[in-house]
């Protein structure tokens, strides 16, 4: 699976795919594309998806400008695609933002 090296290795604007949806996104939650590299370069993957389509994609936990991040991401062919980016909720979980908290029954 993959490695937060594996994004590092890419980690160049020019190397990354970003759908007009994404874009829009990240305008609404206040990220921009530096956001994205600075969560890379500072982050760490916590979680895997293998059964994404049509790839596997992972969630990268990292920081830009004092507030931590997630970013949903795979690799394919040499770019990265970036599939997501939000500021993870305190709802959802655990303080240090890589834990999910069980769901209320």
């Amino acid at each position: 699976m993959y490695r937060i090296e594996d994004f590092r290795e890419l980690n160049q604007i020019e190397k990354m795919i970003i759908t007009q949806h994404s874009r829009k996104r990240f305008e609404e939650r206040g990220i921009g594309i530096d956001d994205v590299c600075s969560v890379i370069d500072s982050g760490e993957v916590i979680e895997q998806y293998k059964n994404d389509f049509p790839f596997p994609s992972c969630l990268i936990l990292g920081r830009s400008d004092e507030k931590s991040i997630h970013v949903v991401a795979s690799i394919n062919e040499g770019y990265i695609y970036i599939i997501t980016a939000y500021i993870p909720d305190p709802l959802k979980w655990d303080n240090d933002w890589k834990s999910r908290k069980e769901e209320l029954k």
